[in-house]
């Protein structure tokens, strides 16, 4: 008959940030487990809360089930010596299966005979495997930081208080740093009490029993009803960030929604501020009206029952208004502080020891982005705020406000430069620079700010691999990877006429002219765009199969708008009814005899068979039109025509011999198919593809 098996780890507060991990890791790990164990077994399910990690499996056998199997070993004629006996490899293969060499039997495979071993293995209970398999699982769990405690060796994310081990109403007997296991859980750490557990299915409400909602979804949906509830009563938008309430959710064990209030006289300070305060220190729900305007309201989740709540909101009312004291006073400061002083001391912020100071990195970003100004052509007067925001983007680093929420960098120098009487985009650049900050971000609305943000990161790009600091595998310290998806970001939304070329020239030769490079420049080029290029195939690869990817990616992505044009033209082209299975093979014969070519001038007076003058004619007809539509993005068209040589070059394979006996004639026809192949490589390497 099976059982439920219900194992619970009782801890010391567990961080927030760790628990939903370790929560998905024991139930993982128990999974596994039992499947390797050869147990049986129906729904696996986990819980989780500040002070417990649970895992709860439905219907557990209670044995291993049986095993026969048949393992294939050597061929008979290894197997048997000349005399007909056993061989030694015959043998070994015995002892390797715990089999005597009586029990082989032979069978024959693709004409071969071999010898094959039944091996049986009848289940053993399934409650004397628990102890050593749930040790084991303990014992395996791996957390960010670990803690040892007492005199002991074992380490874990917080020290064990208590485990509760039952299969069925069965106690699984072991011991994990002197913590026995048993029945016996325990409630909220002030409304609840210790909880006796008799039955594993009886788990969750033994705990609820005790204030305990041990389901995590449960929790989060009391969370979400509370509040939603509140902002239907109060007519609030209540703004949810979503790792706010993860947090919020593996920080209460009962959750109670409440508010509270504070002086609308803080209302003065930029609501970012105010709502980063809220957030960060206090981990509060800001309470916004129909038109996104801070409202002087805060919602908090207490981890108890609805008692003394007004008790509660007074507290929590006491202690932001310490906070928002604070935030008031920072920001205040701050605006005494002068851009050009602020400037100053960005001289004495190491950026890193290889790359200077901060004010060393925004010199730098303020050449590159003068120069791609003026490679994109911009109006003076937009060049002009280029410079200036380039020239003050940093200033806020070193103001009060960003020192105590440094996630507010940007943010805080927008407006303290608005309120210095800066420019409007210029003060907006400063806040845009830093976008896109994450994936799906939005990425700078003005032009300034586009400029500048491709500035401040490429210098940094450029920077760290110019002194050997190229992230590998997981490993990516100043986020490059999430920079250069930025840039490529930027350059294909805002369709910036600009290749990855031109942005690396530029910075290189800015680091070029400024410091001594560890790397040569060619060197630092070619691996900028071997980068970049993981970049844009990820970008691709989200939307396009990846023979597609493969065939445009080998054209080149130095200009990332047009082979996101690419890519989509030819993904649709495979994907249409029509038959372009056959244009693409005619494609790949050109590329096939293109690769004899040896580079020969191609001499039209020499084309005297009528296939090859209408190959010719054709392709030159088509080229002039084919680059324009290359040159306007219009790849669609760019990719009907060459579609258009396909009749052409199909008829001149079947009436004309490339490989000519005359040596004169052979070379010219190559060098037909060389330029014709060189204009086809320009779209895609159409040879990639795969049908």
């Amino acid at each position: 008959m099976a059982k439920d098996l219900l194992f619970e780890i009782g801890l010391e507060e567990i961080p927030a940030r760790f628990i939903r991990a370790a929560m998905e890791q024991l139930q993982d790990r128990m999974t596994k487990w039992l499947d390797a164990s050869r147990l049986e077994h129906g729904e696996v399910k986990s819980y989780a809360t500040p002070r417990r990690l649970a895992v709860l499996v439905k219907g557990v056998a209670e044995k291993q089930a049986d095993v026969s199997e048949e393992v294939k070993g050597p061929s008979r004629k290894i197997a048997l010596d000349a005399a007909g006996e056993w061989s030694k490899a015959a043998l070994g293969f015995a002892r390797s299966q715990g089999v005597s060499p009586e029990q082989f039997t032979f069978k024959e495979v693709g004409g071969v005979e071999y010898i094959y071993a039944t091996k049986s293995s009848e289940g053993v209970d399934t409650y004397s495997l628990l102890a050593e398999g749930l040790t084991g699982i303990v014992s395996a769990m791996t957390f960010p930081k670990n803690m040892r405690w007492g005199a002991y060796d074992f380490k874990f994310v917080r020290p064990i208080r208590w485990l509760v081990a039952l299969y069925g109403s069965d106690i699984v007997d072991f011991e994990i740093t002197g913590v026995r296991t048993g029945n016996v859980s325990r409630g909220h750490r002030f409304l609840g009490q210790e909880a006796v557990i008799a039955q594993a299915s009886d788990y969750v409400e033994g705990l609820r029993s005790q204030h305990v909602i041990a389901d995590v979804e449960e929790r989060e949906a009391l969370i979400l009803e509370q509040i939603n509830k509140l902002a239907a009563d109060k007519n609030w938008t209540i703004a949810i960030k979503e790792d706010l309430l993860e947090e919020v959710l593996f920080l209460v064990e009962t959750p109670t929604v409440l508010f509270g209030t504070f002086d609308p006289a803080y209302l003065n300070i930029p609501q970012e501020v105010l709502i980063t305060s809220m957030r960060e220190h206090q981990r509060y729900f800001p309470v916004l009206d129909a038109e996104g305007k801070l409202l002087p309201y805060f919602v908090t989740v207490r981890n108890g029952n609805a008692e003394h709540l007004e008790t509660i909101a007074k507290g929590n009312e006491k202690v932001l208004r310490a906070r928002l004291s604070d935030a008031k006073f920072f920001y205040e400061e701050d605006q005494k502080l002068k851009i050009e002083d602020a400037l100053a001391k960005l001289e004495t912020i190491v950026y890193h020891e290889e790359l200077g100071s901060v004010a060393d990195k925004v010199r730098r970003i303020r050449q590159i982005a003068d120069s791609l100004a003026a490679k994109l052509q911009t109006a003076r007067e937009v060049s002009a705020k280029v410079s200036r925001a380039a020239d003050i983007c940093k200033f806020d680093l070193v103001t009060l406000m960003v020192y105590e929420f440094p996630e507010l960098q940007g943010t805080m120098g927008e407006d303290y430069a608005r309120k210095a009487g800066e420019d409007e985009l210029v003060a907006k650049a400063i806040f845009e620079h830093y976008q896109p900050r994450f994936a799906g971000d939005a990425i700078p609305s003005t032009e300034p700010g586009a400029i500048v943000s491709i500035a401040d990161k490429i210098d940094t790009i450029v920077g760290c691999f110019s002194i050997g600091i190229i992230p590998t595998g997981s490993q990516d310290p100043y986020a490059l990877r999430r920079q250069t998806a930025g840039i490529v970001q930027i350059v294909l939304e805002r369709k910036l006429p600009v290749g990855l070329n031109d942005i690396f020239e530029i910075a290189v030769q800015v680091h070029e002219n400024t410091r001594n490079l560890k790397l040569s420049v060619d060197e630092l080029r070619t691996n900028l765009y071997e980068f970049f290029g993981l970049r844009v195939k990820r970008l691709l690869s989200d939307n396009v199969r990846y023979d597609v990817v493969d065939a445009v990616m080998a054209a080149g992505y130095d200009d990332i708008v047009a082979v996101v044009a690419r890519s989509r033209a030819l993904a649709d082209a495979v994907d249409s009814k029509d038959n372009f299975k056959n244009t693409v093979e005619s494609f790949n014969r050109v590329s096939n005899l293109a690769a004899k070519a040896t580079g020969a001038a191609l001499d039209s007076a020499l084309l005297n068979e009528a296939a090859e003058s209408a190959l010719h004619e054709t392709w030159q007809s088509l080229r002039t039109p084919y680059q324009k539509a290359l040159e306007a993005d219009d790849a669609g068209q760019a990719l009907t025509l060459l579609a258009g040589l396909s009749d052409a070059i199909t008829a001149f394979f079947d009436s004309v011999m490339v490989m000519a006996e005359d040596e004169q004639v052979r070379a010219n026809r190559l060098a037909l198919l060389a330029g014709i192949d060189a204009d086809l490589k320009s779209f895609a390497d159409f040879g990639k593809l795969v049908w």
